[in-house]
């Protein structure tokens, strides 16, 4: 199965970068499935909403405090103003 390079980061670090097969996350107009080779786009996150970030090895889920998601065609990077990752 294809991957994509995705990063989690807040302004006081960078809380995880890896590999993935998927993310989903709530933006502000829903939500939003992101593949590997997504047409790029730039949307809002929804604050206090969860980031799943599906991987090879298992699935990360985040809350994020607002903050941006940017796909482009190297990948995804979660530009979160807090992000925490949930037991």
């Amino acid at each position: 199965m294809p991957t994509m390079r995705v990063a989690v980061v807040s302004p006081e670090e960078k809380v995880w970068e890896g590999e993935a097969n998927f993310v989903l996350a709530t933006t502000t107009d829903g939500d939003l499935g992101v593949w590997p080779r997504h047409v790029p786009l730039l949307g809002v996150l929804k604050d206090g909403a969860d980031v799943k970030v599906e991987t090879p090895g298992g699935d990360l889920l985040y809350t994020v405090g607002g903050g941006f998601i940017s796909v482009t065609h190297d990948g995804v990077s979660i530009l979160a103003e807090s992000a925490a990752l949930k037991a």
